[in-house]
C-alpha cells in the first residue's frame, strides 16, 4: 500500500474518531450483531425445459425410460467443419412467442425457456408473491454460460421484482452454483424464497464453432444423432450440444447443503487426480454431517479433456450437453430420484469404460431404490466445481 495515501486514511480515521469523541450526545456502546443460525433449506417446486420435452413430468418420464431428446434437423445455416446436426426441440417455438406476447417484445431465446421453467417452478411450489413483504423476501439465482448477462438480470426482474437478484456464469458448473448460491441467500436470512438455476441456448454459428475448434463435439454418429451422446462408454469421441433451462424453488425448511470450489489446474482439463472435484465434494459432506457411505446416489461428472474428447455426465446421453444449465439439470433429477425413489440410467452405455468397478457402474436400465440422501456434482471448465448434496428429512 502507498504510504501516503495509507497515512492519510490514518488522518482521516482520527478525525472521523474525535468527531465522535467530542460529541455532546451519548452513545451506546456498539454491539455487534448476533450470529444468524443457518436455516434449513427445502425444495419445493421445479420446472424445466429441455429436449427431452416442456415440464418436469415429460422430462423425468421420458428419461427413466431411456428416450433421447436428441433429434437430426436438415438446417445447413449452421452445416461446418465436425457439426451436420442439430437437435429438435419440442414445442419451444409455441413457448416463446407465449413470453414474447405476454411480456409484449421480443426474448432472447434462452430467456423465454427461462420464464417458462420459473413459470413451472412457481406454480408447482404454489408461491405466487402478491403481498410487498413476500415480494421483498423471494429472491433469483440464475445464470447462463453463454447467453448475455444483462438478458440473465432482465429475466431475474421479470420472475421477482423485490428481493436478491443474482447471475453467476461459472462454465458447466453455473446451474449448481446458483443453486448452492441461493441456498446460502436462504441460509443466511437474505431471502425466504429463491428461484434458481440455469438457463442456455447455445445453437448458434459462435458457439459452435468454438467447440469444433476445439474438437470437443462429437462427429462419428452424425447418421444417427441419438446415438452421439454416449457418456461412460469407450466408444464416445465429444459431446452434443443442446439448449435447456431448469429451475428449483427453494424453501426455508428441508435440510440440503452445498460447496463451491476450484482447482485452478488448468483453462480447460481438470487436475489428473481430480482435487477439485473431490475438495467440493468433501466439504459439501463436512457440512452436512454425513459420512461417504450414507450417501446412496452420486451423479458422475467428468469434465472434457481435449486430448481425448471425453465429456461424461450422468444423462448426458438422453439430454447432450447443457453448457451453463448441466449443473440445474443433474440437481433437479437428483431430486427426483430420491423423491420417485429410482435412479435413472445412462443412455447409450454398450461398452463401457473399464475404469468403473462393478459396484460403481453406472446403470443401463433405470433402477427403483431408496434413496436418503444423494450428491449432484458440476464440474466445469476453468476449474469451477460445486457438488451440492440433497437429503430427506429423516
Amino acid at each position: 500500500m502507498n504510504r501516503r495515501w495509507w497515512c492519510k486514511s490514518a488522518q482521516l480515521c482520527y478525525r472521523v474518531h474525535r468527531s465522535f469523541s467530542s460529541s455532546t450526545v451519548s452513545h451506546e456502546p456498539f454491539k455487534p450483531p448476533l450470529f444468524l443460525p443457518q436455516r434449513r433449506v427445502v425444495v419445493t417446486g421445479l420446472g424445466m425445459v429441455t429436449p427431452l420435452g416442456c415440464g418436469v413430468e415429460t422430462s423425468w418420464k421420458r428419461l427413466i425410460k431411456g428416450e433421447s431428446g436428441i433429434r437430426a434437423l436438415s438446417l445447413e445455416d449452421l452445416k461446418m467443419s465436425g457439426f451436420d446436426k442439430d437437435t429438435q426441440l419440442y414445442t419451444f417455438d409455441q413457448l416463446t412467442s407465449k413470453v414474447a406476447a405476454i411480456h409484449g417484445k421480443s426474448i432472447a431465446r434462452f430467456i423465454s425457456y427461462a420464464l417458462c421453467a420459473a413459470d413451472e417452478a412457481l406454480r408447482d411450489a404454489n408461491w405466487i408473491p402478491s403481498e410487498q413483504e413476500e415480494k421483498e423476501k423471494t429472491g433469483v439465482s440464475i445464470g447462463g454460460g453463454i447467453g448475455s448477462i444483462g438478458d440473465i438480470l432482465d429475466a431475474s426482474q421479470l420472475i421477482c421484482e423485490k428481493g436478491p437478484n443474482h447471475a453467476a456464469v461459472t462454465a458447466c458448473a453455473t446451474g449448481a452454483n446458483s443453486i448452492g448460491d441461493a441456498a446460502r441467500m436462504i441460509q443466511f436470512g437474505d431471502a425466504d424464497v429463491m428461484v434458481a438455476g440455469g438457463t442456455e441456448a447455445s445453437i448458434d454459428a459462435l458457439s459452435i464453432a468454438g467447440f469444433c475448434r476445439s474438437r470437443a463435439l462429437s462427429t462419428k454418429n452424425n447418421s444417427s444423432p441419438q446415438e452421439a451422446s454416449r457418456p461412460f462408454d469407450c466408444d464416445r469421441d465429444g459431446f452434443v450440444i443442446t439448449p435447456l433451462t431448469c429451475f428449483l424453488m427453494q424453501h426455508r425448511r428441508r435440510c440440503w447443503r452445498s460447496c463451491l470450489g476450484s482447482d485452478a489446474h488448468h483453462i480447460t482439463q481438470p487436475h489428473a487426480d481430480g482435487r477439485g472435484a473431490i475438495l467440493a465434494m468433501s466439504h459439501a459432506l463436512k457440512q452436512s454431517g454425513l459420512c461417504p457411505d450414507q450417501v446412496d446416489y452420486v451423479t458422475w461428472w467428468k469434465p472434457m479433456q481435449l486430448n481425448l474428447c471425453f465429456l461424461d455426465m450422468q444423462h448426458l446421453g438422453a439430454i447432450g450437453h447443457l453448457l451453463g444449465a448441466a449443473g440445474a439439470v443433474e440437481a433437479i433429477f437428483t431430486v427426483l430420484a430420491i423423491h420417485n425413489g429410482i435412479a435413472p440410467l445412462s443412455l447409450n452405455l454398450s461398452n463401457p469404460d473399464p475404469i468403473f468397478e462393478e459396484d460403481f457402474m453406472p446403470l443401463t436400465a433405470s433402477k427403483e431404490m431408496q434413496i436418503r440422501a444423494a450428491l449432484s456434482n458440476a464440474f466445469g471448465f476453468g476449474g469451477t466445481n460445486a457438488a451440492l448434496l440433497f437429503a430427506t428429512m429423516s
